[in-house]
């Protein structure tokens, strides 16, 4: 009861001090929208242009802009769009929507969402918000464009394995993101086993990644924050676009049901490689008497309604469903035997929001989500006798799930200019099945048989509340500054969590500032990964009575500074503390949770991660890009793992490198390059071998050999360093009614054989009829051209 005292005092005190205002001063509040699709623009700039006092769009498009009462001029900008700008007479508070224009200038690109100058002044640190169509624009692994694969290229996140589109930010593991779609959390972000990401980039608004000094509205994971956005859908015109390349085709389509006041968004993708080669093999089981059908296939969809219902109301539903697929089917053709085995898994998402600005100060935003993860590995086998009418069935599964309902209300309240309030709560219901198989037998001249192993939809609950105020000190000290609260509840356990957020810029001049941040947080789920293989085989568990609550700490410092609006650079140093993770024990892994006892096989331990990360950007004109460098260091200390000795994590990377380049060569080409370097990541190899005699008898004087390994430390080698070049063209041309462009392309274009895994081998020297001990590296890619068609009308 005193922790909730002490919330609720919090409460009130931000609440409550920002409250005194000027009598002179009246409220002018509204949405920015883009005028050309009725999209509400995030993070827009709204101010007086003599006073350049101002506000920024919310993630909904509201602001709210106090100002002297009489003659007054307010002007709004957005990155890519035409200045607004509106001489106003002013006596009381008032209500004005307004409409920006994109830029006429077609020869450059917005790479992201933020100016620079607009970086130096927030409090926001360690914090990317990039542009969807820069996806489009640089070369990417097959021609696939792929958001989570163009955030790998900052600094302070590690991309994993060769292609791979998961990502591992400032040393944390993969589970320690929080990423939202919609505001609804997605538990699995790979397509075909991990080369692709389950997002679809032209289904996509807005993309913003925090990777430290997080603000109090988001908790529950330790590393990072991943929000994405999908578009509202264009309430002024039909429009469309797609794309079909080697892997997968898609295609998005959006527009009015009544224009200015709903409109929808549909975008669906598919791979086809299941489709293309089934003619194929049905040709050569002509042969047999038997049929087989090997294939893969990936898919997702997207949809959302956006609905006006005035001025101050707007209804959204959006939703999200995703699956990838690995199947085998036999039938055999004299014996009328049937079998089938799958390998799928997939997420499902729905939000229904409410948005609702309750006055000219006060905005508040309801939702209800549902999101659903499932991993399934099944086989069913179907026979029938036909001599003596005898029949088999048998069905075998083992999946693991996570399934949440979520209720969550959001208020924004700006009552001057130098204060931003953000508070709200949310309640979740969580049930978890980490592990459960399912064998089901039936012979026609026996009893059937039905059994069910392991933790069945495990129920857990979490609740939270959180406020924020970013407000102004001086004209040069501005500090966000909020408490986050929650409680999870779970086989009669209560844990609970107070997080304090504070992050602050110094405004050394006005384009240079100082900041820094101090973090804490708390994140009540675990992510069984098992190094071994690269399929969704990883568990998501719970914090439970054995195994406790994940916990963070992170400080980080850093300049940022703005020339010309134009350029940006940014220094950050960080810190980051984390304890009670868990990971498998010496010699588990995810093939010792047959029979559910998930708890009996992890070990829990810490980590340590802390590094400097700098970034160059331009932002705007022909040439547009980045330079990013990291060096950083990431360790984990286990009590049961490597003799309780320190080692490096497995994407511990030294130094880590990108060059990331888009030009406009003229109006309809362009070019897009990326260079990537990265030190080796650690991996374990046995330090010696040897064989011993013992263990069972193949005869009574003759001893079975044994091999035996020394490991020195765990993760005691490092591959070779990896680095490779993509470049690629776009060719665009206007059609009467569409535009179309081609897309030319090469992935790892100078063909550097970089290690996907290494492996010892024995081979024999003619030359000194020894054998020699060799490391071997097994590359996936060579250089690999890619080509892809779009459209757009």
């Amino acid at each position: 009861m005193k922790i909730i005292k002490n919330i609720l005092l919090f409460f009130c005190i931000l609440l409550l001090f920002p409250m005194t205002s000027n009598s002179q001063q009246v409220t002018v509040s509204g949405t920015i929208i883009d005028s050309q699709t009725g999209e509400l623009l995030i993070s827009a700039n709204i101010y007086n242009p003599e006073t350049f006092a101002g506000v920024v769009s919310n993630v909904y498009g509201f602001y709210s802009l106090k100002l002297p009462s009489g003659n007054v001029k307010i002007r709004a900008s957005f990155v890519g769009y035409q200045t607004f700008e509106k001489e106003l007479f002013l006596q009381k508070d008032t209500f004005i929507n307004i409409r920006l224009s994109p830029a006429i200038e077609l020869q450059e690109v917005v790479i992201l969402e933020t100016t620079p100058q607009q970086a130096v002044n927030s409090t926001e640190m360690s914090t990317i918000r990039l542009s969807p169509t820069m996806a489009n624009k640089i070369p990417i692994f097959l021609g696939e464009a792929d958001l989570v694969k163009t955030l790998q290229l900052m600094p302070g996140v590690q991309s994993g394995s060769e292609a791979s589109s998961g990502f591992y930010v400032r040393g944390g593991g993969a589970d320690q993101n929080l990423i939202l779609l919609d505001g609804v959390p997605v538990y699995n972000v790979n397509h075909l086993f991990g080369f692709m990401s389950v997002f679809n980039a032209d289904a996509i608004k807005n993309v913003t990644l925090i990777k430290g000094g997080f603000p109090a509205r988001y908790g529950g994971r330790l590393s990072s924050v991943l929000d994405i956005r999908m578009k509202e859908g264009n309430n002024q015109q039909f429009k469309g676009e797609g794309s079909i390349g080697i892997i997968s085709s898609k295609l998005t389509l959006e527009g009015p049901i009544i224009k200015d006041k709903t409109s929808f968004m549909v975008a669906g993708r598919r791979s086809y490689i299941d489709i293309l080669t089934y003619p194929f093999q049905m040709r050569e089981n002509s042969k047999y008497d038997s049929k087989t059908w090997v294939g893969y296939f990936l898919q997702d969809f997207n949809a959302k309604v956006n609905h006006k219902i005035n001025d101050k109301h707007r209804l959204y539903v959006s939703f999200y469903t995703g699956k990838d697929k690995f199947f085998m089917n036999f039938k055999d053709k004299t014996f009328d035997d049937k079998e089938k085995m799958a390998l799928q898994w997939g997420n499902i998402t729905t939000a229904i929001r409410w948005n609702y600005i309750i006055s000219n100060e006060l905005f508040g935003n309801f939702s209800a989500t549902m999101s659903n993860y499932k991993f399934s590995l099944s086989q069913d086998v179907r026979s029938y006798d036909q001599w003596d009418n005898s029949s088999y069935k048998a069905y075998f599964e083992y999946f693991s799930l996570i399934r949440d309902y979520s209720i969550k209300a959001d208020f924004d309240y700006i009552p001057n200019l130098r204060h931003n309030v953000k508070f709200g709560g949310s309640a979740i219901r969580h049930a978890f099945s980490p592990g459960v198989s399912i064998l089901r037998e039936e012979f026609s001249q026996s009893q059937p048989v039905n059994i069910k192993i392991g933790d069945d939809k495990l129920p857990a609950y979490e609740i939270s509340i959180y406020a924020e105020d970013d407000f102004m000190l001086t004209d040069m000290i501005k500090i966000n500054g909020g408490l986050h609260f929650s409680a999870f509840n779970v086989q009669k356990i209560f844990y609970t969590s107070v997080e304090p957020r504070i992050s602050g810029r110094f405004l050394i001049t006005h384009n240079l500032s100082l900041k820094a941040s101090y973090v804490q947080m708390k994140q009540y789920l675990h992510l069984l990964a098992n190094s071994a293989f690269g399929m969704p085989t990883d568990l998501w568990v719970p914090a439970t009575k054995k195994v406790k609550p994940q916990e963070s700490w992170q400080t980080a410092v850093g300049f940022s500074y703005s020339l010309n609006n134009k350029y940006e650079f940014g220094i950050e140093g960080y810190y980051k503390e984390i304890d009670k993770m868990v990971d498998y024990k010496e010699g588990a892994s995810f093939f010792d949770l047959s029979f559910g006892q998930w708890e009996e096989v992890v070990t829990e331990g810490r980590g340590e991660c802390y590094g400097l990360e700098f970034l160059i950007q331009k932002q705007t004109g022909k040439l547009t890009g980045w330079l990013g460098y990291t060096l950083s260091w990431a360790d984990r200390y286990f009590e049961e793992i490597n003799f309780g000795k320190k080692y490096p994590y497995r994407y511990d990377a030294r130094h880590d490198f990108t060059i990331t380049l888009t030009y406009f060569i003229k109006q309809n080409i362009d070019f897009g390059a990326v260079w990537v370097y990265r030190t080796g990541y650690p991996f374990t190899l046995a330090n010696e071998k040897f064989v011993t005699f013992g263990g069972a008898f193949l005869h009574p004087n003759i001893f079975q050999p044994v091999v035996q390994e020394y490991f020195e430390h765990r993760n005691n080698y490092r591959m070779p360093d990896y680095h490779r070049l993509d470049v690629g063209f776009n060719f665009h041309k206007e059609k009467s009614k569409y535009t179309r462009t081609w897309s030319f392309g090469m992935y790892n274009a100078y063909g550097r054989n970089n290690a996907f895994f290494v492996y010892p081998s024995n081979e024999w020297d003619y030359r000194t009829d020894t054998y020699e001990y060799k490391l071997m590296k097994v590359s996936l890619f060579n250089f690999i051209p890619y080509i892809r068609w779009s459209f757009k009308f």
